[in-house]
């Protein structure tokens, strides 16, 4: 198979992340998110947002971070983040995934693409820190603007969503703070409940 029609069956193939429902809803809307608008939204408040940064980033290179991030998803579907049963970290099941779908692609854009996801994953970078950042503000935003949506729906204390967004510090220390004055008037619109 030729470069063109290796890239052309990728383009195909992540089209299935459209499909590929979160537990959090679109801001202000009852209509839950699909992976693709997530992705798409982290890329854009990554335009936005990365002056930010505790320090300097590839933006380029952090956009790529968060359009890919979530690819593994088509075969290994989300996993909630406070799931207690199952682990949200790096699992084998999204190792495969990313092997697979990465592995339709040319090899150097494979090697490429599969690098950033795993650098997302472990978080050590500026450039993973700042995607991580993205990854955790966007539902915090959702969850806020409805009424504490999935915190809500799933009986999430406070401190076991400040213990998931404390990660968004790593990232910006700016958007961190805003994040907790967030948490904190959700708390005291009783939308989210402090035990």
């Amino acid at each position: 198979m030729n470069r063109l029609l290796q890239q052309i069956e990728f383009i195909k193939e992540i089209d299935k992340l459209k499909y590929i429902l979160r537990k959090t809803k679109l801001i202000n809307s009852d209509r839950q998110e699909n992976d693709a608008e997530h992705s798409w939204h982290l890329a854009l408040m990554t335009l936005i947002l990365s002056e930010h940064s505790n320090v300097p980033i590839n933006i380029i290179k952090t956009v790529k971070m968060v359009l890919i991030h979530d690819l593994v998803e088509i075969d290994a579907g989300d996993t909630f983040l406070y799931d207690s049963l199952k682990s949200h970290d790096n699992t084998e099941e999204e190792a495969k995934a990313a092997q697979r779908i990465f592995g339709i692609l040319p090899k150097d854009q494979a090697i490429e693409l599969t690098t950033l996801w795993l650098e997302f994953e472990k978080g050590d970078t500026p450039e993973a820190k700042f995607a991580r950042t993205m990854d955790r503000l966007e539902p915090l935003l959702q969850n806020f603007s409805n009424n504490g949506g999935t915190w809500a729906e799933y009986d999430i204390p406070y401190q076991k969503v400040f213990d998931k967004k404390k990660v968004i510090a790593n990232g910006s220390i700016g958007i961190w703070k805003y994040a907790e004055h967030l948490l904190e008037e959700a708390v005291a619109q009783g939308i989210l409940r402090k035990e």
